[in-house]
């Protein structure tokens, strides 16, 4: 995968910077931690060199001084939404970013459930983090949010929510997605901190958008498409062309928000020491960008496979014509057509030849690789046999896996596990793979070449299934299916 983003300096000024931004604060920041923090697998996709874990590997350095609450909202947990890169849902995730979380040192002090309203499922959900000695808050929904500015900075406001016990100068507030309400939770926790005597600071680490790149900038675009469900939208701030006369990229929720932000400090402090919304950012990752035509080219085909994503939702009768509406509109703002990723249309070519379900990928040199479904192979794990051999010089009609080996296995998915699929999925064809490489030297070579599928696009005519979606993530591949019926 070519590189075109500069991780290592990311590293070293985005470090820098929210340093900088603690000693502004001297005894409590309220640190909203947006995006990802150890697996931000979009921030990787649009800006390839960006290592998910780079933010975590930041604040391990204040650990010691840091304490995590984690945000969920409690509309999220009634309606069970998903994260569409890991595959469960929000209050599931909630408990995987808390272990995951203390295995690496840190202290989670809490979990704050927001925009509660009485919702049954959130008291079900808060009798079960406290069976298992979690501490729970809960944080109400205000009418007016957020324009009503005296209603919110007030004991009817903020005021009602419960304070969050906090021990730590360093607060890192997150959320398993976006719209957890991690901001409210910050804000009100000022306002709550404010009453008891307490002089806190609140700062916001964001990935997306970059305040530094152009409104439409693909990488900030790509945003806009990740989190169409939300129905954000990208601005210019207001406020900080008004301060500084210079053009500066937020999103309308924080720009909505800032006028409540104001006055808090200005009710607390006397005075707000920031000027718009991108003032209370610390994301330097505009300034890491190392080759800034790479990055387009990626965030053009993640625009594309958010389009995707969300047409196979609403196919599952999960999304709703609105999403795919507002990407559709993206993609014309982009001045990209789906023709733009290679993928596609190789598949739909020999799908509409075969007459059979088919896949295809676009290596990192350009080469189009297809396969079809078999009576022995999904166009999944067919694609991945097919990659592996062109990329490690392997003839095309070399059989990796021979067929002997492959029936038992489909004979236990009928027979034993009950299943109605007999074709191996592509789990099952790298486990498989894997058996033979200890004494196959063309699958052993084979194997050495996955790490050479970073970075690609792949395209498949049919919905696959969760396995291979978790598959094709772990391998880095940017993944996209037809709305067909699940194979």
């Amino acid at each position: 995968m070519t590189h075109g983003f500069d991780n290592d300096k990311y590293l070293k000024i985005q470090s820098e910077h929210i340093q900088e931004r603690i000693a502004q604060f001297g005894n409590k920041l309220y640190l909203e931690l947006g995006g990802k923090l150890f697996d931000d697998h979009h921030a990787s996709r649009v800006l390839p060199g960006f290592q998910p874990d780079s933010k975590l590997r930041m604040l391990q350095k204040l650990k010691d001084q840091a304490e995590i609450v984690i945000v969920i909202s409690a509309l999220d947990i009634e309606k069970n939404k998903v994260r569409g890169d890991l595959g469960i849902t929000y209050d599931m995730d909630v408990l995987r970013l808390r272990n995951e979380f203390q295995k690496l040192g840190f202290l989670v002090s809490s979990v704050c459930v927001t925009h509660y309203n009485g919702q049954i499922s959130a008291d079900a959900f808060r009798k079960k983090l406290e069976r298992m000695d979690i501490t729970v808050y809960y944080h109400y929904t205000i009418e007016g949010y957020p324009s009503n500015v005296d209603l919110i900075a007030s004991d009817n406001g903020f005021g009602k929510n419960d304070y969050i016990e906090t021990t730590r100068p360093l607060v890192i507030v997150t959320a398993p997605g976006p719209g957890s309400g991690k901001m409210a939770v910050c804000l009100s926790q000022l306002y709550n901190e404010n009453k008891r005597g307490v002089e806190a600071g609140y700062a916001k680490f964001e990935t997306f958008p970059v305040w530094s790149l152009p409104l439409k900038h693909p990488v900030n675009i790509a945003y806009e498409a990740a989190t169409a469900d939300l129905n954000d939208v990208n601005m210019i701030d207001p406020f900080h062309l008004e301060a500084y006369g210079k053009t500066a990229i937020n999103y309308n929720r924080d720009i909505e928000i800032f006028p409540v932000l104001n006055a808090l400090f200005e009710g607390i402090y006397g005075e707000n020491p920031y000027k718009s919304p991108t003032d209370m950012g610390v994301n330097m990752v505009g300034f890491c960008i190392s080759n800034d035509e790479v990055c387009c080219t990626a965030s053009k085909n993640e625009i594309i496979r958010r389009f995707f994503t969300a047409l196979n939702n609403m196919a599952k009768g999960e999304g709703n014509d609105a999403e795919v509406s507002k990407i559709s509109l993206l993609l014309k703002q982009a001045k990209i057509g789906l023709s733009y990723r290679k993928c596609i249309q190789a598949a739909r070519d020999r799908a509409e030849r075969s007459g059979k379900y088919c896949s295809a990928i676009e290596l990192a040199d350009g080469t189009i690789i297809t396969a079809e479904s078999s009576e022995l192979l999904g166009p999944s794990s067919a694609l991945i046999l097919n990659s592996l051999k062109h990329l490690a010089g392997i003839p095309h009609e070399v059989k990796l896996i021979p067929q002997e080996m492959i029936e038992p296995i489909q004979h236990t998915k009928l027979n034993y596990l009950r299943g109605h699929n007999p074709r191996l999925h592509s789990d099952e064809v790298l486990v498989a793979l894997s058996v033979l490489s200890t004494t196959d030297e063309r699958c052993k070579r084979a194997l050495e070449k996955l790490p050479e599928l970073q970075g690609c696009q792949m395209h498949s005519t049919v919905m696959l299934g969760e396995v291979d979606h978790k598959i094709f993530n772990k391998l880095g591949v940017g993944l996209t299916c037809d709305p067909a019926k699940k194979f």
